[in-house]
């Protein structure tokens, strides 16, 4: 390759590397005005370039301007943890005809697995919570509980698929997706949808879980890590310096307007050289958004940052606080990841799992709503909580503690964003097998999310293979009023 180039000058050489390079370079020389006045929307029609994550108004005026989704994955027993259940105690090991559906088929009849933490009421509400939450119990007031979620899978690929996307099969938008489309970011140096996953590891299906199905890609989640750098590549380095990334500015002026030109006629490369341009702002906003030396001592201690049971969801939770406090329109945390008791999946020893993963988040969760109203910002960032399911009041195996998946009924809970605050809707039967009292499908939390962001969910739509496709589906569904203040 050195020898094809010898003899051949700089602007030669850029110019033969192609724009994909050059593009970089582009990114932080021209701004949004060039593409307003030059770029050729797709359509052949518009006149005029549109930032496709241009800040965008509602559709009518609600209290949410952003969303923290609290992602158990694996699935927490409701029964556990927020969903009281005294009449299993002093029942364990017994059997009882109960109909369940999981992991290991449907059943008939199951083995009583009495709750292994005991519960408390707190709070003017007097809501029950066991032994698993008690930072976060402190906070019942400020919490709607849902009691009668409903999913229509209990295996975790498609269950997980369906609270993201809104449905079990692969290829649709996630939720934060969505929401980045519909409102855009209010800060263009940073990401409008950010993801972070739990260190050991991503959650079974993947980037499905937070890509852009077939809408474009500039609206999918952003991977921020929560140990090390937070974002990858994004130090700038020493060959690339400000200095030499002016002299290499510099250098490209000389050629660009043939480039500048044929961008002008040319949408996709616009929406590449766009992508470039956050990634080269990102370089100065990103690292003081995830700089936590700016925080107080007494913030960090809150969150729990030094401590090695509950540092990282620590750090993902300040993080989110942070980002939502700089304009990110969707934040989503994995607690759990890779499999099995790595995350809430409890199949073995439910104490040991739930101990575990309740011990991580508890402390940073508590400290993230004490933070936020605070700072008043709880009312305009709606927190949601919960897992893709939750999981059996009976015992999978023959011996052990181990829950099977329960999609039939379990708990999921919101605070912030317009959200009442200390009541709780829906019930799930005695053992807490299945939803009896206003049962909640995933699509109803979805338009809540969707509604309280000032989104109408049967409004907000997207063309694509011949129907105006929706995150609540073609047939819709209403937002759940019974939790919006």
């Amino acid at each position: 390759m050195t020898a094809n180039f010898c003899g051949r000058t700089r602007r030669e050489f850029l110019w033969q590397t192609g724009g994909g390079f050059t593009g970089v370079a582009l990114a932080g020389m021209l701004d949004q005005p060039f593409f307003a006045n030059s770029a050729r929307p797709a359509d052949g029609g518009t006149k005029v370039f549109a930032n496709p994550l241009a800040p965008k108004k509602p559709h009518f005026d609600a209290p949410a301007k952003s969303v923290i989704f609290l992602y158990m994955y694996g699935g927490p027993s409701h029964i556990d943890t927020f969903d009281y259940k005294p009449t299993m105690i002093g029942r364990d090991n017994e059997t009882i005809a109960v109909k369940t559906f999981g992991r290991g088929g449907k059943k008939n009849q199951g083995r009583i697995v009495e709750p292994r933490w005991k519960f408390q009421q707190y709070g003017q509400c007097g809501h029950w919570v066991s032994e698993l939450f008690p930072n976060l119990a402190k906070h019942v007031d400020d919490i709607a509980f849902l009691h009668s979620m409903t999913a229509d899978s209990p295996i975790h690929g498609s269950a997980m698929l369906q609270m993201n996307t809104g449905k079990v099969q692969s290829g649709s938008p996630c939720i934060g997706s969505w929401v980045n489309y519909g409102l855009g970011t209010e800060n263009e140096n940073l990401p409008g949808f950010v993801v972070m996953l739990d260190p050991r590891g991503g959650p079974i299906s993947g980037a499905k879980n937070w890509n852009s199905g077939y809408m474009p890609a500039q609206y999918e989640g952003t991977i921020f890590r929560s140990q090390g750098t937070p974002i990858l590549d994004l130090a700038r380095p020493a060959e690339l310096s400000e200095a030499g990334q002016r002299r290499l500015l510099d250098t490209l002026r000389e050629f660009n307007d043939d480039h500048a030109a044929r961008l002008g006629n040319d949408s996709k490369l616009a929406a590449r050289v766009a992508s470039y341009e956050l990634a080269f702002k990102m370089q100065s906003s990103a690292p003081e958004a995830v700089d936590f030396a700016q925080e107080p001592q007494h913030i960090q201690a809150m969150y729990g940052l030094n401590d090695k049971r509950c540092g990282t969801v620590a750090r993902q939770c300040l993080l989110a606080r942070r980002l939502v406090e700089r304009g990110v329109r969707f934040v989503q945390i994995y607690s759990g990841g890779a499999h099995n008791d790595d995350n809430w999946d409890a199949h073995g020893d439910l104490k040991q799992n739930h101990d575990l993963h309740a011990g991580e988040t508890d402390q940073p969760i508590a400290a993230l709503l004490t933070d936020l109203k605070a700072r008043g910002l709880l009312d305009s960032t709606l927190i949601v909580w919960g897992g893709e399911f939750g999981r059996q009041p009976t015992a999978e195996y023959e011996k052990g503690t181990g829950r099977d998946h329960n999609a039939y009924g379990f708990t999921m809970w919101a605070a912030g964003g317009g959200v009442k605050g200390g009541i709780s809707v829906g019930t799930t039967d005695e053992l807490g097998s299945a939803a009896v009292e206003k049962p909640f499908h995933v699509k109803h939390l979805h338009a809540t999310m969707l509604n309280q962001l000032g989104l109408e969910p049967d409004r907000l739509t997207y063309f694509y293979g011949g129907l105006d496709q929706k995150l609540v589906g073609v047939e819709g569904a209403e937002p759940i009023r019974e939790i919006m203040g």
